[in-house]
């Protein structure tokens, strides 16, 4: 089996979805098809150090973790309105 090459905006996107959305490593790496080895060195060369300031990681962690949490509310949301509308 060869070596598959991925697009830079491929790598990107995935290291978005942990960075910036709140997924596990394990998860991205699972729904992608790729390795979590390969996403854990995306990782470290598209995410630059912080230079030690916790405080900004920690929002930027809080912030991803609202917009997965946003998401999952709103799709149980619409689920529920659509089985309510099954049940009448």
């Amino acid at each position: 089996m060869g070596k598959v090459n991925f697009t830079e905006d491929f790598k990107r996107d995935a290291v978005a979805q942990i960075t910036e959305r709140g997924y596990p490593v394990a998860e991205v790496s699972q729904r992608l098809g790729v390795s979590q080895h390969s996403v854990y060195a995306w990782k470290r060369k598209c995410v630059q150090p912080l230079g030690g300031d916790d405080r900004d990681a920690e929002i930027r962690r809080l912030k991803g973790e609202l917009v997965r949490v946003t998401e999952e509310r709103d799709i149980l949301k619409k689920a529920t309105a659509y089985f309510a509308r099954d049940a009448k």
